[in-house]
């Protein structure tokens, strides 16, 4: 495989391919650039779960624009995080480096933004480049020529932004807000060059606050359980019953549930979650209050009546989360299709790579869990979709590819030099259905973030066509093994059986290579001190 990319970038390189926010600004008559290298808009929200669009056989709910983004594009089946947390993921999309080289390790470390990254690449290569919403990486952004960012997490309702080093905030919807500076940015770029923008969404990542004409979008109905709601993780290592990320007993009653202090009938919630719920919500002005108490305070009234036990009342908080969780996604849905439109008027579709993607999966009720970080398939897939009519044509892509692979796709694409120590491959081939043979057969993962909250422990693992391995390590020593084709839903953790035996030695075998092919052998090398607190995440 490394072998492959060499290649391809030299015989690139020897073609020799070589202000405020708020404002307004109308449109322009063209947005063509000067050469035929192409814009390039990366759209990313956080926690989308593949299984929450309709074009990835979604049974819960309906997205048609990114449906129509699919439609006109390509849409990758089999698109994998290599470590399934929010700032990791991040920091792998801008360096094309896995976690361990690029520093990023977890939520709480500081990407160094004296490193290499693709948007510093691109501006070297003459690009405009800029960045609109979420960042959570801790130190400022570099290598873009305008940002416009949420701190930390950011909020939904009237949320503080950082613009190029400026705190201020802003009133409305953090959904809408951040399209908004989006557009008018690109609206603004009138020098001929090409522009790269990436436009990095909140939504839909816990506490999963709607926007007000969301806000009653499937009251009324059924949202039906996952298959694998009340898995019992039977066949498992300790790491999945260890775990502090279920629906059943981990979710604030006010904070995630949305219930008042007087409508919780006195059930267990972690205090200091519904604390922060109180604060969040008192961001609202009082029209928005208006509107959220119309429509939450007769649902709650009736919750308290209700006096749930048991698993109706877990059914009920699966109800509650999910139903939040889609009406985030609709504001999303809602807002690619302002894009869209925008690019369809402005001249703009055909010479624009859009990319719609999410920082990783997510639980939506999957083994009774919420949040994500697991190998597990459902936090482990991403839904990536990528439409560029100048050069791809429709349709859907089952190879193997993962977000390390954005950073060298783009600098494809922009005719840049691809660094030698970027480990992902850029998919120009694979989009344009020329698939090199050498293309990979398995991918390669690595949790850290533990001791931590939600205690999801630390562990590595790959992933083939057929089968999944993962080694469960610091605090605990396990391995799980699953056979995708036989068992979907990965239930039934096959690595002792004996049938299996010859299946556990090839693949342990393939796991020690890509280790050795990532540089990412040395297990002990960010394990924490026993005098490190716990990190909590919640």
């Amino acid at each position: 495989m490394a072998t492959s990319r060499i290649t391809r970038r030299r015989f690139i390189q020897e073609l020799g391919v070589g202000a405020a926010s708020l404002a307004v600004f109308p449109p322009l008559s063209s947005h063509r650039t000067t050469a035929s290298r192409p814009n390039i808009l990366f759209i990313m929200s956080d926690d989308h779960a593949y299984q929450a669009i309709s074009c990835y056989g979604s049974k819960i709910n309906r997205t048609p624009n990114i449906d129509r983004l699919a439609q006109e594009g390509v849409r990758f089946t089999r698109s994998f995080c290599t470590n399934s947390l929010c700032a990791p993921s991040r920091a792998v999309l801008l360096t094309g480096k896995y976690s361990h080289l690029n520093g990023v390790i977890d939520n709480v470390v500081a990407f160094d933004g004296t490193q290499e990254t693709f948007p510093k690449i691109l501006q070297r290569a003459d690009y405009t480049t800029a960045l609109f919403g979420k960042w959570h990486l801790k130190s400022d952004p570099t290598g873009f020529d305008y940002w416009n960012i949420l701190p930390g997490q950011g909020d939904y309702y009237n949320p503080a932004f950082i613009e190029m080093g400026r705190k201020g905030q802003r009133e409305g919807y953090v959904t809408d807000l951040i399209t908004d500076d989006c557009l008018n940015w690109i609206r603004q770029q009138k020098s001929g060059k090409p522009f790269c923008a990436l436009l990095h969404h909140k939504a839909p990542h816990r506490n999963w606050m709607p926007d007000g004409k969301h806000l009653s979008m499937y009251e009324g109905e059924d949202i039906p359980l996952p298959e694998t709601f009340f898995d019992d993780y039977a066949t498992r290592s300790d790491a999945a019953r260890q775990q502090k990320m279920r629906i059943a007993d981990r979710m604030a009653m006010g904070y995630d549930l949305k219930l008042d202090s007087d409508t919780t009938n006195g059930l267990p919630s972690p205090q200091a979650l519904d604390d922060q719920w109180n604060m969040v919500f008192s961001r609202l002005n009082e029209e928005q209050k208006r509107v959220w108490r119309e429509a939450y305070g007769p649902r709650n009234e009736a919750f308290r009546k209700s006096d749930l036990k048991g698993d109706a009342l877990t059914k009920w908080k699966y109800e509650r989360y999910i139903k939040d969780y889609l009406r985030c996604i609709a504001s999303i849905d809602d807002n690619v299709g302002r894009v869209l439109d925008y690019f369809d008027q402005s001249g703009l579709v055909e010479n624009t790579i859009v990319v719609y993607t999410s920082d990783q999966g997510s639980y939506l009720g999957e083994h009774g869990w919420f949040d994500k970080r697991f190998m597990y398939e459902e936090s482990l897939r991403m839904p990536l979709i990528i439409r560029y009519p100048a050069e791809i044509r429709p349709r859907a892509a089952d190879e193997m590819v993962l977000n390390l692979d954005f950073a060298p796709t783009f600098l494809d694409f922009a005719g840049a030099s691809i660094p030698e120590d970027m480990q992902g491959e850029s998919l120009r081939g694979v989009l344009k259905g020329t698939t090199p043979e050498t293309w990979r057969r398995s991918i390669y993962y690595h949790y850290y973030e533990y001791p931590g909250s939600p205690f999801v422990k630390r562990h590595y693992g790959i992933r083939t066509e057929r089968h999944k391995l993962m080694h469960f390590y610091y605090d605990i020593d396990a391995w799980e093994l699953y056979d995708l084709q036989a068992d979907p839903h990965e239930l039934k953790n096959v690595y002792s059986d004996p049938r299996y035996g010859a299946t556990v030695i090839e693949l342990k075998g393939e796991l020690e290579r890509l280790r050795r092919q990532y540089k990412d052998t040395d297990e002990k090398k960010f394990l924490p001190s026993p005098k490190d607190p716990i990190r909590r995440n919640e």
